[in-house]
């Protein structure tokens, strides 16, 4: 593709390119997004073929956009304990942990991977939201001694059940032994990199964190070199595969007024430890008081979903609102067309019949169990 052909893809320097930019566009890449005040490829052809190629070989994905906050300093590990409810005493250097970033009302700010680099330096891997600028503002009056700031780090998403062969092509037999959620620092050739068994797809993958911004299009180039025996293609993470695996997206699942209790997410949520963090007086009184709305998964009825939902859905119960759709889409291996959703808590429960109001009507719809597919993450924690 020619540069002038590249022009349509311009919303301003304001909105930043990842090192993989030009790759993507040269390896097919025709529709972008911003998170994180960056472009994301979501477009590489049809949203089904690549949920059949992630679930089936592999897929590459710039996830660049999942900007990292470093955090370091004699007080690294007190500070970054204030910022979550996860009791993370027992966090080793090498271990990756999901957490939530809550504020003083038990709110959530984000949901990120925290990568433990080293004992005073710990990364925070960001969904969609400027926790850079909350982090750097608890730190001010903390009386904590840490230096907080954004490297120059650009992940990677390798994701599929054939990412471990070409893993062991990329970097021999030592990539084989490395857990689920840990981490380990790599040089590829030159290439500068931190690999963890982590991913946003439910499936066997890993993520690679450049390093070194000027070694995007290589990087990018030696993978799918490695990975072409192997059938992987470029990619995006697919909508598709995430809602089959209850996997949470900020803005849509959750936002500043979700807390952990409304998603089921009580396992993040350490009320009983010596340690103090933001919110915690807020989720033990929610703790004590219940939860007036919760998170559940439906399978709604009828012709399959062309995409996603690009609003909430109202869901009813008699012609009453009880809730909203947050995540919808068509699973082709289920053959259903399966949400995520939002609910009062009285009408939460398995085998509920409620009723969705789409853009094209009504429909029925029923609460499920979720996730809807692998719910103990047998394929990821392979």
């Amino acid at each position: 593709m020619s540069k002038q052909e590249q022009k349509e893809f311009g919303f301003g320097t304001q909105i930043r390119k990842s090192p993989y930019f030009d790759a993507t566009v040269r390896w097919g890449a025709t529709g972008f997004s911003v998170y994180n005040h960056m472009y994301i490829p979501r477009d590489f052809g049809s949203p089904e073929q690549n949920f059949w190629n992630l679930v089936n070989d592999a897929i590459l994905c710039d996830v660049a956009v999942e900007r990292q906050v470093e955090i370091t300093g004699p007080d690294a590990a007190k500070f970054v304990q204030m910022l979550t409810p996860r009791d993370l005493s027992k966090c080793a250097v090498g271990q990756c942990k999901y957490v939530l970033i809550t504020n003083a009302e038990g709110g959530i700010l984000n949901d990120p991977i925290l990568l433990r680099l080293e004992e005073n330096r710990f990364w925070i891997s960001l969904a969609d939201s400027d926790i850079l600028l909350w982090a750097q503002g608890v730190a001010v009056h903390s009386g904590l001694d840490v230096q907080i700031r954004e490297p120059d780090v650009s992940p990677l998403q390798l994701q599929g059940p054939k990412s471990g062969d070409i893993m062991k092509a990329l970097f021999g037999d030592s990539i084989t032994d490395l857990r689920y959620y840990w981490l380990r620092e790599y040089d590829l050739d030159g290439i500068p990199l931190i690999i963890s068994r982590t991913g946003w797809s439910s499936e066997l993958g890993y993520e690679l964190y450049l390093q070194d911004a000027s070694k995007g299009d290589e990087l990018w180039e030696k993978i799918m070199a490695a990975g072409a025996p192997y059938g992987l293609k470029p990619g995006h993470t697919s909508s598709i595969r995430r809602i089959e695996g209850g996997m949470l997206s900020y803005h849509a699942d959750m936002d500043i007024n979700t807390n952990p209790y409304e998603l089921g997410l009580d396992r993040l949520v350490e009320l009983d430890m010596e340690a103090d963090f933001i919110g915690k007086a807020a989720l033990k009184r929610i703790r004590e008081e219940g939860v007036s709305r919760k998170q559940i998964g439906i399978v709604i009825d009828g012709p399959a979903l062309t995409g996603p939902n690009t609003k909430f859905w109202v869901l009813e119960k008699d012609g009453e609102c009880v809730g909203k759709v947050t995540s919808a889409i068509y699973s082709p291996r289920l053959e259903k067309n399966i949400a995520l959703a939002m609910v009062k808590a009285d009408f939460a429960g398995l085998g509920m019949n409620l009723e969705v109001d789409m853009p094209n009507g009504k429909r029925a719809a029923t609460v499920v169990e979720r996730p809807f597919f692998d719910p103990n993450k047998k394929l990821a924690a392979a």
